[in-house]
């Protein structure tokens, strides 16, 4: 039942990702107004967050930022449907700007391996078809608790390997034979992306500021680049525009602070969380706001899940 109803769900998503650009916008649009109508979890969390991470908004302001966030993550949702259901080459002619490409191939060649740290800002799917363009990767995941949802994945990934030919991208979950395979294909010279934002499980990560607000933070990315000296990389994909109804991108690389690879993890993580907080505060709607990023508080703050009746 589970692989009947991926494929179930694959064959609609490939028939929504033929659908004209123009009418997959509109479709997405739709979804955000949904949300924000039937007061959905999406908007609920994001009105959270707001409130969280912008405090000083006055309520027309917050309402106007929710209902763009809402309507960027519907467009967010529909444009990753094509993006998983359509050639690769196809969807990298809709990155239109290149900024920072050669800190990545100075990266590659230097032999250290490359840590790419991609928040969850703009379009990350159309980002690691990008990367893997240009090199085999490993990518860390967080499996989804739905087998089905699994299971879907699965098959996204293997129409993929079919079309392209090649198997280019390596899933890793994020589990604890994780670590070790991430330091062996690190030291080994290898690539590999990882998303920062990402809650970590209670005690695997140091708290932190992000907005303002303590942020179980992931220590990981840290211990790999001080351990095994690899590079390490900010990227990712921003909406530009549209063209003929199509959106298009900037793809953007940059160097990361030399804290973020600080043998202390207090350090590591503060820098990481500022770099994801800059990158997020360039268009406020392309960041992933309907992510409960604040669910864990920090032992002893007598603080409670700010999404506890959310």
């Amino acid at each position: 039942m589970t692989q009947a109803l991926a494929r179930l769900l694959y064959l609609l998503a490939g028939l929504a990702g033929r659908l004209p650009w123009s009418w997959l916008m509109r479709l997405g649009d739709a979804i955000g107004a949904a949300w924000l109508r039937l007061d959905a979890r999406e908007s609920r969390v994001a009105l959270c967050n707001l409130e969280l991470a912008y405090p000083d908004l006055l309520p027309a302001q917050r309402e106007q930022w929710r209902r763009q966030i809402l309507r960027t993550t519907g467009r967010q949702m529909v444009e990753t449907l094509r993006l998983w259901t359509r050639p690769h080459a196809q969807n990298l002619a809709l990155i239109r700007e290149q900024h920072g490409v050669e800190l990545f191939d100075a990266a590659i060649r230097a032999g250290k391996g490359v840590i790419v740290a991609a928040p969850h800002h703009g379009n990350w799917e159309l980002l690691n078809q990008w990367l893997a363009s240009r090199t085999p990767l490993a990518i860390l995941y967080r499996p989804p608790e739905s087998p089905v949802g699994e299971a879907f994945l699965n098959l996204v990934r293997a129409d993929a390997r079919e079309a392209d030919g090649s198997d280019r991208v390596t899933q890793i979950r994020a589990e604890g034979p994780a670590v070790r395979q991430l330091f062996k294909l690190l030291n080994g010279g290898g690539v590999t992306g990882i998303l920062p934002d990402q809650q970590p499980k209670a005690g695997d990560g140091e708290f932190a500021p992000f907005f303002g607000v303590q942020a179980l933070t992931m220590t990981l990315l840290g211990r790999l680049a001080e351990r095994t000296g690899a590079a390490v990389l900010f990227a990712w994909c921003e909406r530009i525009g549209t063209d003929h109804g199509a959106p298009v991108f900037a793809l953007r690389i940059e160097a990361a602070p030399a804290d973020v690879a600080d043998r202390d993890p207090a350090v590591a993580v503060a820098a990481l969380n500022a770099t994801v907080e800059r990158i997020a505060r360039r268009d406020p709607a392309q960041y992933q706001w309907t992510y409960k990023r604040y669910t864990l508080r920090p032992p002893g703050s007598g603080e409670e899940n700010p999404y506890w009746n959310r």
